[in-house]
């Protein structure tokens, strides 16, 4: 079966450049043709932009130069994750041809049996990508099967002004399934009561097919509390710090700007080295659904503290699924200081995953009948 999936797969994130792995990976050990849509419309496409005004305050005349001059050192330096980033984009992400805008997609459509549309936020309305018809599948030709797999709103409610548009691009959509068991009833909301919850991609592969990624010899001698903050956290910074001064650690940053408090910055890591960070460390805190989806993975002791914006859901809605909830938190605690226990987890996670698979394997078989 020939395949193509969509998601935000080139963000220069660790999360959605190995979800987007895993579902190719997935699909082809299951025989399939598989192609990631390699869709960058503008609002996608402006990282590391050596010449960018992100504050419109300095976008003016004589004033614009000057920052541009300050700001050029710092994006000169970070050039090296977006390299590290491309080099696992090349190696390891199989690529359409490149789409710029949905107009494109929708005249010159890839060819495809099936179109997933999944994972991640494709469908959090608080971004771009949440009101693009073309994570919602508009573009598939007719007599094409179209499914969504765990795809996320990211937040426990959407704006009514957004409402209308969900309905009508939900309804094109063949077989439905998000990522978040507590947004089933915001679907059924939007006019889909027939959508389930599957776990996200990085959980259709096992820990062993993660680790063979990690080169041999990634190995650490000095035990770390690995910190992987999306926002420069200030409750994350004085939990990792307490918690590294209990259990005797160092603090390694993979976040994708330094910390000073940390004793090592790998703020230039590649979603390989990502993987290796997270597998060698003695203690993970995050604010990230996918570095707490790697915690379960490599069955680490970690702990997860919300974000200031409102898109917890997710981290909430993981961590419920498998009894954890203890584990967000907003402030240090004798639960996040024990150890994670994981007698029952695999279990949970067997369970889940085998569901995921099960629909997966019969929503694209709908083709066939």
């Amino acid at each position: 079966m020939k395949i193509k999936t969509i998601t935000c797969h080139d963000v220069y994130n660790y999360g959605a450049s190995l979800q987007a792995y895993a579902l190719q990976t997935y699909l082809e050990s299951l025989g399939h043709d598989v192609e990631i849509i390699d869709y960058k419309p503008p609002y996608l496409s402006g990282h590391y932009n050596l010449w960018a005004v992100n504050n419109p305050v300095y976008d003016k005349p004589f004033i614009k130069h000057a920052y541009l001059v300050a700001k050029l050192p710092g994006r000169l330096f970070a050039l090296k994750r977006k390299r590290a980033f491309d080099r696992f984009t090349s190696k390891h992400l199989k690529l359409t041809k490149r789409y710029h805008s949905f107009q494109e997609l929708e005249v010159y459509p890839p060819k495809a049996d099936v179109y997933i549309a999944g994972s991640d936020q494709i469908w959090n309305t608080l971004f771009q990508n949440g009101r693009d018809k073309a994570f919602y599948l508009a573009f598939a030709p007719s007599g094409s099967i179209r499914i969504s797999y765990a795809a996320s709103f990211a937040t426990p409610g959407i704006a009514e002004e957004h409402k209308p548009f969900l309905k009508k691009m939900l309804k094109g959509i063949d077989r439905i399934s998000i990522r978040e068991n507590s947004s089933l009833p915001l679907l059924s909301n939007l006019g889909r009561p027939d959508g389930i919850a599957v776990c996200d991609p990085v959980f259709l592969l096992t820990k062993e097919q993660w680790e063979f990624l990690i080169p041999k010899n990634a190995s650490n001698e000095k035990k770390y509390l690995l910190v992987y903050d999306t926002e420069g956290s200030e409750r994350i910074k004085s939990i990792a710090k307490e918690i590294a001064e209990k259990k005797n650690l160092s603090i390694y940053n993979v976040s994708a700007f330094r910390l000073k408090y940390a004793d090592k910055n790998y703020h230039n890591a590649g979603p390989i080295e990502f993987l290796q960070l997270l597998h060698n460390a003695s203690y993970i805190i995050s604010n990230s659904f996918h570095a707490t989806a790697f915690s379960l993975i490599f069955q680490k002791d970690f702990c997860v503290v919300n974000r200031s914006e409102n898109i917890n859901e997710r981290m909430q809605s993981l961590l419920s699924d498998f009894k954890l909830s203890s584990r967000l938190v907003s402030e240090i605690s004798d639960e996040i200081l024990s150890a994670v226990n994981y007698n029952n987890i695999p279990t949970l996670l067997s369970e889940h995953i085998n569901k995921s698979k099960k629909f997966l394997k019969e929503a694209i078989a709908t083709n066939l009948l």
